[in-house]
């Protein structure tokens, strides 16, 4: 099979590039190597792979290069992980956002519509379930104040994934995850940090009072969900929530990292910050159902197994 993997120099694409070739696939990448943080490591990322993928250095907004790049690919499925990600940024630039998670998914279900590709897997996220005071999360939960452009944009593209199902018979499977953990995680994000700051005896900022929970997902499990949707092919349409099912507090994260890394953490308290919502936890109970999707790797397990890399791929 030949799968184009939008935004496959990134950590959960590179993983995924690197499951695809393994099964026997034959992979286009398209990503813009843009500068939300150091192209480098996404280069980095590839690097294993770049031997054996067609690689299109370019941008999801530009229609006339999605276009060209599906006119010469014969492709038989499309898994789209590129967006601009983040919460927080999204705040500060939302016109970023919404031409790039929004115009860039159109973009590429048109040309998936126009060139006869009949599967197409989103990746979503669990910030569309917003303020939602209901826990679990579940897919079938009203959603109806999302607190973020980032939040928006995703829960957009998965209302437009909905249309292109119903009317031109695309297959869209749309996978939210929940804050997705391990090797190549992304520098930005809390658990790179905090592994990094404390090695480095540098002081780690905690937002509030520790107790905003996330549902932590390792990436070994988020890859094996997006491969089990790519073969479900018993409905048009379904949304999925792929996360660890279980819920870490932010105080409670950041003794693990202590631990793992065998150091106390200088801990700076400052305030919340606008945008991030309370708690996150999966009701997988669907995905497990119809999927077969169970995570295997616990945060603690997880943590330790990142720190590690950490160590290994950044020796001080």
């Amino acid at each position: 099979m030949h799968y184009l993997v939008t935004g496959g120099a990134g950590f959960i694409g590179s993983h995924l590039v690197e499951a695809l070739l393994a099964q026997g696939n034959e992979i286009t990448v398209i990503d813009d190597f843009n500068d939300y943080y150091a192209p480098r490591i996404k280069h980095q990322n590839l690097s294993a792979s770049l031997s054996k993928i067609t690689l299109v250095q370019g941008d999801i907004r530009d229609a006339i290069l999605v276009e060209r790049t599906f006119a010469k690919g014969s492709f038989d499925g499309v898994i789209h992980l590129a967006a601009r990600a983040g919460v927080r940024p999204s705040i500060q630039s939302p016109k970023l956002y919404f031409t790039t998670n929004i115009d860039g998914t159109f973009n590429l279900l048109e040309a998936c519509r126009y060139h006869g590709v009949q599967n197409f897997i989103f990746a979503s996220s669990s910030s569309v379930y917003g303020m939602n005071e209901k826990v679990p999360f579940s897919e079938t939960d009203a959603l109806n104040r999302t607190i973020s452009p980032y939040a928006a944009t995703k829960l957009a593209a998965e209302q437009i994934c909905s249309n292109y199902s119903h009317l031109f018979g695309i297959r869209c499977m749309c996978l939210r995850f929940f804050t997705v953990y391990g090797p190549r995680q992304r520098p930005d994000l809390a658990i790179s940090k905090f592994t990094k700051k404390i090695l480095s005896n540098d002081p780690i900022k905690q937002y509030g009072d520790g107790s905003t929970a996330r549902d932590y997902t390792y990436i070994d499990d988020i890859v094996q969900g997006i491969l089990t949707a790519i073969d479900y092919h018993d409905s048009p349409f379904e949304i999925f929530n792929l996360g660890g099912s279980a819920t870490t507090t932010l105080a409670s994260l950041i003794a693990l990292v202590e631990e793992a890394c065998e150091k106390k953490a200088k801990v700076e308290i400052t305030g919340d910050q606008p945008g991030d919502v309370p708690r996150t936890f999966a009701d997988v109970s669907k995905a497990h159902e119809l999927l077969g999707y169970a995570p295997q790797t616990p945060i603690a397990k997880g943590i330790k197994k990142y720190v590690a890399w950490f160590q290994e791929n950044h020796p001080s």
